[in-house]
């Protein structure tokens, strides 16, 4: 149960700064969205990859080879790329400056990206905008989840935190919408399209500057007096000595380690780093990128016209949008390890259903019969709808609360490259993937989701209701697995008050 000394309310203020923050998560899910459409758009291929777009033309066109291009694949994921280098600057960032700065910077490098992206003429002005949004993506990812975990308060820290993952299905949507309405918009929609990116940034931009700090920053900073205004401020209560001397000793503990990424590979780190790299793998091989970046794409392979393909992702992110908001509200009820759970079981009847019938009815030549078509829309939507609830929010909360302080910005790091790895290789990977392994992609990623389950059954606690400075001692040292990582007598500098 969340600790009652720690007393707080909900402020106008508060709200308004969660809000804010989420922005982050909005360009990030923006451009998710924003990728798969435009390289399923006409003009956008003449003008950059003229190969692929008269291999869409040729009348025999293979189902699952028609976009397989390296080139192509590299626009998307070089994004990714650079977000995975990009987030250890952004731990460096975080330490020294703090996170409110990293998240201005954020929100810098993603209008450059925006910029660039929309005034391209040739290739490497593409590829170097998206490098750009690569970087702003890597700070914000870094930053935004840990600031919105350091100001929640305990009761509603995993509603709190969910803000961010809700943002990027409201960015995916909104990037549906927008390919939508630009597919028609001859010759320059994509322009529009990749441009749009920089609305999102402006708004965590002007919100950056209106924000406060989070208190653990300010302390950790030796700021202890702004640290503990900041607090009073975002809790809306003057009475909060007890959360701050709960902070002022993780500050002093954290204080002593002068080189965290070191500190991250001894023994008693290694639960949170294990549990933050493993969500975050396994958030990209449930197969949700794949679908959401190339859900266009996938709908053309299942036989529908360009706009009807369009139209059906934007039905996929509103189902996205929606089944957030059931996380919002269940998270600090139920808990993580049961939404993990159910979701694990809903995502592998979606992806065993959509493979099934991929490979019994679609030819590499042909389409599949409305019914059937309709069919795979619907289990598209279930798995969002699972995902949405579960590893998608999640993979980003767990790790941003389950890190002690002075592990805290490097262990995210390792959570958010890991990631963007995962993404990058995912991105690149996918579309060659169906080429070659067509409907039996979605067994592989239905195989990996049967060891998401039993990893989550055997090494992840739950972490419901824990203050995040009291996760060794409540959750790690009773942990039947992970307490065999406490037992050398050094463990003692991990105790938190």
């Amino acid at each position: 149960m969340a600790d009652p000394v720690f007393k707080s309310k909900i402020t106008p203020y508060v709200f308004t700064s969660w809000i804010l923050a989420a922005f982050g998560g909005l360009m990030f899910g923006y451009d998710i969205g924003i990728s798969g459409g435009v390289t399923g758009m006409d003009d956008f291929l003449i003008k950059f990859f003229p190969r692929i777009y008269e291999r869409k033309l040729h009348a025999a066109e293979n189902n699952y080879c028609k976009y397989d291009d390296q080139l192509l694949q590299l626009f998307t994921s070089s994004l990714y790329l650079a977000a995975l280098v990009s987030s250890f600057f952004a731990s460096k960032a975080c330490n020294v400056l703090g996170r409110k700065p990293t998240i201005l910077m954020a929100s810098t490098f993603f209008m450059a990206g925006a910029a660039l992206s929309a005034a391209a003429q040739v290739g490497w002005m593409l590829i170097l905008g998206r490098i750009l949004f690569g970087v702003g993506v890597g700070f914000g990812n870094e930053a935004v989840p840990l600031f919105l975990t350091e100001i929640a308060p305990v009761h509603l820290r995993g509603a709190v935190n969910i803000l961010f993952q809700l943002a990027v299905t409201v960015g995916i949507f909104i990037a549906n919408l927008v390919n939508y309405g630009t597919s028609t918009m001859h010759p320059n929609g994509w322009r529009f399209s990749l441009g749009g990116a920089a609305v999102p940034a402006v708004v965590l931009f002007a919100g950056s500057l209106v924000i406060t700090e989070s208190p653990a920053s300010l302390v950790e900073r030796k700021r202890e007096e702004e640290g503990k205004a900041a607090l009073k401020k975002i809790r809306g209560v003057d009475e909060v000595d007890a959360e701050f001397e709960e902070i002022l000793s993780a500050c002093e503990i954290a204080s002593k380690i002068k080189q965290p990424f070191k500190k991250l590979m001894k023994k008693q780190s290694l639960p949170p780093l294990v549990i933050a790299v493993s969500l975050q793998v396994f958030q990209q091989f449930t197969g949700i990128n794949a679908i959401m970046f190339y859900a266009p794409v996938l709908f053309q392979t299942l036989g529908f016209k360009s706009d009807a393909s369009l139209l059906s992702s934007v039905i996929t992110g509103l189902v996205n949008v929606g089944s957030t908001f059931v996380a919002i509200f269940l998270v600090d009820k139920v808990g993580r390890r049961k939404l993990l759970l159910q979701a694990c079981c809903q995502m592998l009847i979606s992806q065993v259903a959509i493979g099934v019938i991929l490979h019994l009815k679609l030819s590499e030549t042909g389409s599949l019969d409305k019914g059937l078509a309709a069919v795979v829309v619907v289990m598209v939507c279930t798995f969002v709808m699972s995902f949405a609830w579960s590893w998608g929010p999640l993979g980003w909360l767990i790790p941003s609360e389950t890190f002690p302080l002075e592990t805290r910005t490097a262990g995210f790091a390792f959570a958010v490259s890991s990631n963007m790895l995962f993404t990058f290789v995912i991105a690149q990977m996918f579309l060659s993937m169906m080429c070659h392994m067509k409907a039996y992609i979605f067994f592989f990623f239905s195989a990996w989701i049967v060891v998401m389950g039993l990893f989550v059954i055997v090494l992840l606690p739950e972490t419901k209701g824990i203050p995040i400075d009291s996760m060794v001692e409540r959750v790690w040292k009773k942990h039947p697995v992970w307490k065999n990582c406490f037992d050398d007598d050094d463990s003692k500098e991990y105790e938190m008050a």
